[in-house]
This record gives C-alpha cells, structure tokens and sequence, in this order.
C-alpha cells in the first residue's frame, strides 16, 4: 500500500461566520495525481492554502507523515499558485536560483534539476531572459520549475493551466503525467472535469466547502450511476453551489456613506420607486 505523505483529519476553515471548508478529511498517498474539482468558490484554494501551511485549520489538523504539522515542514511541498509572483526583474534563472537557496539547495544541483525539467518545457533557452516580458504561458512553466527545484514530496498546483494557450496548457499537463509516472505526488485544482480525467488517477469533487467524492474516475462512474463524469459530477453536487460572500450585517452609517459616495447610479435608474 502506498505511504501516507500528507493527512488533512477532520479540518475545517471559518473566516468570521462564513465555512469555507467543514470537517475535511483526505489522504494523500504516494503516487497520487489527484484532480481536485469544484466550482469556483467551491473550496479548492482554501484546501491548498490548507495543505501549504498558508492557513492554519479552525479546527482538525494537517499533517505530514511523521505527524509534524505542515506549517513547520513547507519545504518538503512544492507550490504553484495561481498568481505566479515571480520577480519581473530576474531572469527565469534567478527566480528559481533564488527559492532553491531558500530551501539550501546548491546552485549546481538548482541547475540539474532545473535544466532537466525546462527541457521537457520547452524553457531551457529562455532560463537567461527576465521574467518582466513573459507571456503567461511562460510565468507558468517558470513557477513549476520553481516549484520543482528543491525536489518536494508533494507538488501543489492552482489552476496550472487557467489562461494557458492550449500548447501550453497541453505542455504542463504532459509534465504532470510524467511526474505521476517517475513516482511523483500531485494535487491538481482545475474546474475542468475532461483536463482532470485525461491527467489525474483519482478525483476529488468538492462543492459548498464539502467532499463530496474521492475516487478513480471509474469509481466515481460507479458511485453515481453514471457514465459520463460530467453526469457524476452534476449528481454529486445537485444542491445549489453557496454564494462566494456573505454579508448579512447592516452597514454603519460611515460605511453607507462611503458606499454611496463612490458607487455609481446605474444607467436607466437604479433606486427604488
């Protein structure tokens, strides 16, 4: 049986009244590519910031392997986030140069790992230019060879292929496959059923904070009936998807003030008759 690499028990994440995520439990084995599915505002970027140690839990825990909580072991995660935050400044080079020191690998070391993994990218000749005329495309591959230089043991992807080209979007998805293959572990959050399917060998399906499955495609077919992922899907999160905000308590007469003085009318009328 694989091992266990990261363990989310019981977890939850409340920001004032609002649940983003409610008693999340989900391991993480070694060997996953795990396809995490859901709407957006669904969850899927609380549960990553949950397993990078970017948020600490309400309640429950995350926990590595050795039952060490995640915030103290960041270094063994690699992450991609949806907003690269790479320095236009530096060149591709120096960016990863730079997270890899961070993490105390050597610079010859940075370099075999980067160099092998730009290559299957498409990225080895552009490692020299600087980051502040990429392409998205480009800032894209050059945050997974970030995120991939200090060799984690998990690698965290948010929405990799979100505004990618579909060359592009084709090229990471490759590479996610390859690492599934050489051994590698993955969680990849996409919105898109059909990318999950042709990428990941298990499918987590969260909806209103919720798990609501986690299995192989086949096995999710299975659960519900169905033969199509997308009718899977549609059965499993048949209630309807939660507002992103709530904002239930009145304003103060400051901030009713504020709030008019800057909110525009709207063309034809907006106020009540």
């Amino acid at each position: 049986m694989p091992a266990t690499l990261l363990s989310v028990q019981s977890a939850s994440k409340r920001f004032g009244d609002v649940i983003a995520l409610e008693s999340v439990d989900l391991d993480i084995n070694q060997g996953d590519i795990i396809g995490l599915v859901g709407s957006n505002g669904a969850g899927k970027t609380t549960l990553l910031r949950l397993l990078s140690g970017v948020y600490r839990p309400t309640s429950g825990r995350v926990m590595l392997a050795d039952d060490s909580e995640v915030i103290h072991a960041r270094h063994r995660l690699g992450v991609v986030p949806e907003n690269t935050g790479l320095y236009a400044r530096l060149t591709a080079w120096e960016n990863i140069r730079y997270h890899a020191r961070i993490h105390g690998v050597s610079d010859d070391e940075a370099w075999n790992r980067t160099s092998y993994f730009a290559k299957h990218l498409d990225m080895l000749d552009a490692l020299g230019r600087h980051t502040k005329g990429f392409s998205r495309g480009m800032r894209q591959k050059t945050a997974l060879l970030r995120a991939l230089v200090h060799a984690p043991s998990v690698l965290l992807l948010d929405e990799p292929t979100a505004g990618l080209d579909v060359t592009s979007a084709r090229t990471v998805r490759e590479l996610v496959r390859q690492l599934g293959e050489e051994g590698g572990t993955v969680i990849y959050s996409t919105h898109q059923l059909a990318e999950a399917q042709r990428v990941c060998n298990r499918i987590v399906i969260i909806h209103n904070g919720e798990v609501r499955a986690d299995g192989t495609p086949e096995a999710l077919l299975e659960q519900t009936g169905t033969t199509h992922l997308e009718e899977a899907y549609v059965s499993l999160t048949s209630d309807a998807a939660r507002t992103r905000q709530e904002d239930s308590k009145p304003l103060s007469r400051w901030s009713s003030w504020w709030r008019g003085l800057f909110t525009p009318n709207v063309p034809g009328g907006g106020e009540d008759e």
